[in-house]
């Protein structure tokens, strides 16, 4: 196929204001929907759990003057592709996640991009950084320590406030079922226990978070994220053990927030990458939505002062 052959326009997004949907075809059976807009160098964003590419509409007002941003959902979430999970998890592993949005920057006419991810986004980073180096011009991960290091020093108080972490890796069908029980119910406990700020997530970015969340083949999806996080994402980390990320590197962190309270977030990513800063913002989990501004900012300063 071309690339025309390969992108089918969707419309106007309607969260991104000034953007266009696109689902874009990457191969392996797998579309990935993405919201375009803005003018400049490629930014790819990149959301998590339990969010679509609309977790981005706060900030994107700010980047669009100075990138050409590609706000995409992840394979299994939103309105991209939900295949089966395959031996092992596979096909939810962070390489093959991170190989959908390479081969969709690629198709978009984007062969080396700056990349920000939060939460599973930014796991879906780390793996991209290191997998694909000559297409990652600079990366930012929000609010996560690298995965191997939070499983390695799990704790109570961890295991307790994550306590997703240990659910949704259980076998199928039993967090599957448990959740479809009452989807609603399970997704604003999520969310409220992430978020520190009150308010921020408004009856219609909630009610399109829910509409996702409420597909049989997302919740599944989700699972298998988690699954493969715990298996064969740990294995393809072990396997690049002496590897770092090259790119320029950006943590941002929420300072109310569990990983923020946790961990000493920029020490557990020196042995990751060759070159890293960052800092902490008085927040939760949930930057991008709870400080838009403050999130932008830093995002611009750090994009635009290493640009290559």
């Amino acid at each position: 196929m071309t690339s025309d052959e390969q992108i089918s326009e969707r419309g106007p997004s309607p969260f991104l204001s000034g953007f266009r949907l696109v689902d874009v075809a990457v191969g392996g059976g797998v579309t990935i929907r993405a919201a375009v807009g803005g003018n400049g160098p490629p930014l790819l964003l990149l959301h998590g759990h339990p969010q679509t590419h609309a977790t981005w509409r706060k900030i994107t007002p700010a980047l669009k003057g100075h990138f050409t941003v590609i706000a995409a959902d992840l394979r299994g979430y939103g309105d991209s592709s939900k295949p089966d999970g395959g031996s092992q998890h596979i096909n939810y592993s962070k390489r093959l996640m991170a190989q959908d949005q390479v081969r969709l920057m690629r198709i978009l006419g984007h062969d080396r991009f700056a990349v920000a991810g939060h939460d599973r986004g930014a796991r879906v980073v780390h793996r991209m950084a290191l997998d694909h180096p000559d297409a990652i011009a600079r990366a930012a991960v929000m609010d996560i320590a690298p995965t191997a290091t939070m499983y390695e020093r799990t704790d109570r108080a961890f295991a307790t406030r994550y306590f997703w972490w240990f659910f949704l890796i259980q076998p199928e069908p039993l967090p599957e079922k448990m959740i479809g029980a009452d989807p609603e119910f399970f997704l604003r406990r999520h969310l409220a226990a992430q978020v520190k700020t009150r308010g921020v997530i408004d009856d219609a970015i909630f009610a399109e978070y829910l509409r996702c969340y409420s597909d049989p083949a997302t919740r599944h999806a989700i699972c298998e994220d988690y699954r493969a996080a715990a298996t064969i994402d740990l294995v393809h980390d072990a396997e690049d053990a002496g590897s770092r990320i090259t790119a320029p590197l950006l943590a941002l962190w929420g300072g109310r927030g569990t990983v923020g309270e946790l961990y000493d977030v920029i020490e557990t990513w020196r042995p990751k990458a060759v070159r890293v800063e960052g800092r902490a913002l008085e927040c939760g989990h949930m930057l991008q939505e709870e400080m838009p501004d403050e999130t932008a900012a830093e995002l611009l300063a750090f994009f635009t002062a290493h640009q290559s």
